[in-house]
């Protein structure tokens, strides 16, 4: 018997609370606790009935899902596993849930061949691999980089149903400098990873003025009832065509940066360009050198990427990035001058 999504989610969380042996667990708690998963990862506001965690409890009893979980009442009122050990993630995967893994598997395989889907590769190798490891109990052969316990992970569904629906959202943010929370009431557009931090891309509804908001710092999320507005200045398609990152306003333009690299990191950065505008002016035949030009933004994201290379790189143009990156490398080096 398929179990939808939402039915996935109250399992999930319903076996979070019965593993915390540290909280005694009521029927109305297991409620309260699916609902606020609900709301949090799909933006459903209207809640759980009792009866339905009531017939969760029992599904998640049976072998028609294959759990067959341990749980039990006790003192009339509460529940628990009673083995301690237990959880639902730690169940073997049946053969029934492989074949229509391995069959939507195929089916992405076949996608990825097409223009449109190529950036679905590497989604489609880490399937793979996991239904490898879940069906012959091997270990791993491809790893990705992930961060499992980020902060603010769970706002990812409910953000994006939002854009979806273009729904205006009172988001309470917090950076990491602020004292309190600020408000703001966004029309948001754009969810956007990079080096596993995720930002949403929104306009604020009274100006359309931009903003990039990273998810682990926002306190809180709620739709609000004023009307979505779209930003036409922002092309969510092209916006980042010429910036490395995510920081970047609306009418910032890209510059030339030229920039040297010795005979090692040359041969790196051939193979694996800084930015897609990346092109050769000059090699040196003699030591193996070269000098690159890309066409970007400047910011801070792009000056981290040179630092990344230390003594190896050496911005030529324009002046002022040339002056920047002195000065953060002699900031940086006078450190181990000191003692700490």
């Amino acid at each position: 018997m398929p179990a939808n999504k939402n039915a996935l989610i109250r399992y999930k969380t319903i076996d979070n609370c019965l593993r915390n042996r540290y909280r005694r667990w009521t029927l109305e708690d297991l409620v309260d606790a699916c609902s606020d998963a609900l709301y949090d990862m799909e933006g459903i506001c209207k809640g759980v009935s009792v009866r339905t965690v009531q017939g969760d409890l029992q599904m998640m009893r049976s072998d028609k899902l294959g759990y067959n979980a341990p749980i039990e009442v006790y003192d009339h009122k509460y529940y628990r596993y009673a083995d301690p050990d237990y959880s639902i993630t730690d169940m073997p995967m049946s053969q029934n849930d492989y074949e229509v893994m391995k069959e939507a598997v195929d089916m992405l395989r076949q996608l990825q061949d097409f223009d449109q889907f190529t950036e679905m590769s590497d989604v489609v190798n880490r399937l793979q691999d996991k239904l490898a490891v879940s069906k012959n109990n091997r270990k791993p052969i491809v790893h990705f980089d992930n961060v499992p316990d980020l902060k603010g992970l769970r706002l990812l569904n409910p953000l994006y149903n939002y854009i979806a629906h273009k729904q205006t959202l009172k988001i309470m943010y917090q950076s990491f400098t602020a004292k309190k929370p600020t408000k703001f009431i966004l029309c948001p557009y754009l969810l956007k990873e990079f080096r596993n931090r995720w930002f949403l891309f929104g306009s604020k509804a009274d100006d359309l003025l931009l903003f990039n908001l990273p998810i682990d710092r926002m306190v809180s999320v709620e739709p609000i009832d004023i009307p979505f507005r779209e930003n036409p200045e922002f092309d969510s398609e092209h916006f980042f065509d010429d910036v490395i990152g995510v920081s970047k306003n609306i009418h910032e333009r890209a510059e030339r940066v030229k920039f040297w690299a010795n005979a090692e990191q040359s041969r790196y950065i051939k193979t694996k360009p800084l930015h897609s505008s990346q092109c050769i002016l000059s090699e040196n035949p003699t030591d193996g050198s070269c000098i690159f030009c890309i066409d970007v933004v400047i910011n801070f994201e792009m000056y981290s990427v040179f630092m990344s290379y230390g003594a190896g790189v050496k911005i030529l143009s324009p002046r002022k990035c040339l002056n920047h990156m002195s000065q953060a490398l002699k900031a940086a080096a006078s450190l181990y001058d000191q003692r700490v």
